[in-house]
């Protein structure tokens, strides 16, 4: 993923509006978690919100992401990659909401820069639904690292899993 394809709209600079710069930028982080993530694209997670205050993706059960074929259940590793783009998302939205008055190349370089540094994947029951949601909140945005708290849910609002993750975040 190269700057120039995050981090250059002309947008930003004819608002002096800090809210439409905000949703200017948020729309930009849907896009590269939506579209330059070819694996995101593999599992079909689609954005519902992104906001400063949270984050929810959701995605269709398919067989290409079944883990336990017997019972037909969701792959361990998409619940943790759920929970990993709902919460590398909204540690982006945080470093944005700081970062709002930023050049075009800085939000570039920092978006470049965010990846997971930990992540706790908590597996509560059997990944079962037609389809799921994740949903993320922030808990702390710093200078260079957020820490996030996430969920994912199934078509019945059935809590699958909890996670928590902490992201380099500029």
């Amino acid at each position: 993923m190269t700057t120039e394809n995050i981090g250059n709209d002309k947008s930003l600079n004819s608002s002096s509006d800090d809210e439409a710069k905000y949703q200017v930028l948020m729309e930009r982080v849907r896009d590269v978690f939506t579209h330059k993530i070819p694996f995101n694209q593999v599992v079909g997670f689609r954005f519902n919100e992104l906001s400063r205050e949270s984050c929810r993706i959701s995605f269709e059960h398919k067989p290409e992401l079944v883990g336990n074929f017997v019972h037909g259940m969701l792959h361990g590793g998409v619940t943790a990659t759920a929970l990993d783009v709902v919460g590398g998302a909204m540690a982006a939205a945080g470093m944005m909401q700081k970062n709002i008055n930023a050049s075009q190349e800085e939000i570039g370089k920092k978006l470049a820069k965010i990846g997971t540094i930990d992540l706790r994947v908590d597996y509560l029951r059997p990944g079962k639904g037609k389809s799921f949601y994740a949903t993320a909140r922030l808990l702390r945005s710093g200078n260079k690292v957020a820490v996030v708290r996430m969920e994912l849910h199934n078509d019945d609002d059935t809590l699958i899993a909890l996670g928590t993750g902490t992201y380099m975040a500029g």
